[in-house]
């Protein structure tokens, strides 16, 4: 406890005074626990019956109060802490690096926040939380506690964990990976940072879909990367429009295209590995999702056909199992493997390790398969639920982009413009219903008004009853009035 004497009279008189203060200006909280006697003198240097007198003092001026066998408390409220005033102060960027963050990125105003307010919210990145896994969870943190070792673990990420995502991969999504190509990171943003650092310098050119996710598109405009959108239609990313220059990388998202749900067909998978290869580019695929297809068969990875080794694939258990874990994946090409770890290393020294653990135990015991089955299962009577429901009330007023995977679908407002779109969600929101826009993750503004709506934090009641609201909204809004 920090506690300055004044110097002033007796030791006890000046403790006493500090104290009051303390108290009085509210660092002090009524109901605080005084340190007891010998601690505090200890930490003042000072003797204890100085303490002693001093708390002697504050108890017959009603400042402290003793209970027995409990201690000592402050006995009454003082005014709260007053933090020192200081002006607001606005520094000019300290470096390109900075100048490039105030450009491209506004925390204050990121998409997909849920709306304030809202009594129904399709709020979409938010994943459905199996009420199991909570107690599944903790029993594999509690074990891992235990046998985990408490010095730094490796950057690379532990062996064991490493060893369970491979076989994950070769199961789930095609991808035959050894343990020495696997790095863990704390998710897919880690995952797109680490890999611009490595293959890429400032003013260096990387192909990214239109329309595309907005903080992959951020991060590598941070780093100073050189953006050229390529389209993304219902095959996928436009591979007949990738520029005759290459570029020297190219981020994609095949398994499940964000935000349109798209998924890229063999054949375009075949062009891209191809263009590749023959350009000398890396390919950049987020894999963010590809766990949950519903009414397919899930498709390999892009990773999986890739015999050249131009493919850096990453994948997250953030979606899948909860945001808070902040673990995922990279798979990396050996040539590039050493300067991955090594970017990781420099980055944070490696990922927390009894959470690694504990994931490595809940791969390798079938709980983590167990889940997936139980939400994949939840998921899809919730997608349906959802797709049921705009189509019995919403009707020709709208149509829909169903990708048969993820948590959200897109929903465009039929002969609706952008304008049109954006005071529409914000009626919505005046009746309690958020609605977002997929405006932000174009370049370029698309020519009609689209949705997404997000359906894996929702129940299917809530679901139905969200759907229902967005009908009434669409019957009472006064498109006229919006040019």
């Amino acid at each position: 406890m920090y506690l300055p004497l004044d110097g002033r009279g007796p030791l006890h008189g000046q403790l006493v005074r500090s104290l009051k203060d303390a108290v009085m200006t509210g660092r002090l909280p009524s109901g605080l626990r005084f340190p007891p006697t010998r601690l505090l003198a200890q930490q003042l240097g000072v003797s204890r019956n100085t303490v002693l007198a001093a708390y002697e003092q504050l108890r017959a001026e009603g400042f402290m109060q003793a209970r027995v066998g409990s201690g000592s408390y402050v006995a009454m409220p003082g005014a709260p802490v007053q933090p020192r005033s200081e002006p607001p102060q606005r520094v000019a960027p300290q470096s390109a690096y900075a100048r490039r963050l105030r450009r491209y990125h506004d925390h204050a105003h990121m998409p997909g926040r849920r709306v304030p307010g809202a009594l129904h919210s399709f709020q979409y990145g938010v994943p459905f939380t199996n009420p199991l896994l909570t107690s599944a969870w903790a029993r594999a943190l509690s074990h891992a506690a235990v046998y985990t070792q408490p010095h730094y673990p490796t950057a690379q990420g532990l062996p064991a964990l490493r060893v369970a995502v491979c076989e994950y991969l070769s199961l789930r999504r095609g991808v035959h990976a050894r343990p020495e190509d696997i790095v863990i990171v704390t998710g897919t943003q880690q995952a797109v940072s680490l890999t611009a650092r490595v293959v890429l310098d400032e003013g260096d050119e990387v192909v990214i879909e239109e329309p595309q996710y907005f903080a992959v598109r951020e991060a590598l405009q941070i780093h100073g990367a050189r953006l050229l959108p390529v389209p993304v239609d219902g095959e996928g990313l436009c591979t007949d429009l990738l520029p005759e220059r290459p570029p020297r990388l190219i981020c994609v998202t095949p398994s499940h295209q964000f935000p349109t749900g798209a998924l890229m067909s063999l054949a375009r998978r075949r062009a891209l590995l191809d263009y590749a290869c023959r350009h000398d580019c890396w390919i950049f695929e987020d894999d963010y999702d590809g766990e949950f297809r519903y009414d397919a068969q899930p498709h390999a990875a892009l990773c999986g056909l890739d015999d050249s080794r131009r493919v850096i694939y990453t994948g997250t258990f953030s979606k899948v199992l909860f945001p808070s874990l902040r673990l995922g994946y990279i798979v990396a090409p050996p040539g590039l493997r050493d300067d991955l770890i090594s970017a990781k290393w420099v980055d944070d020294f490696g990922s927390p390790a009894i959470e690694q653990a504990a994931l490595a135990h809940f791969l390798a015991d079938g709980g983590f398969e167990r889940h997936l089955r139980r939400t994949a299962k939840t998921l899809k009577q919730r997608r349906d639920a959802l797709l049921g429901s705009l189509r019995r009330l919403a009707g020709d007023a709208v149509d829909i982009d169903d990708s048969h995977a993820g948590m959200h679908l897109v929903v465009w407002l039929r002969d609706r413009n952008v304008a049109q779109g954006e005071a529409f969600i914000a009626f919505a929101q005046s009746r309690g219903l958020g609605l977002y826009s997929i405006l932000p993750y174009y370049f370029e503004p698309p020519a009609r008004a689209g949705l997404l709506l997000g359906f894996g934090a929702m129940s299917v009641a809530e679901i139905e009853e969200a759907a229902r609201v967005f009908a009434v909204c669409l019957g009472e809004m006064d498109w006229g009035s919006v040019g």
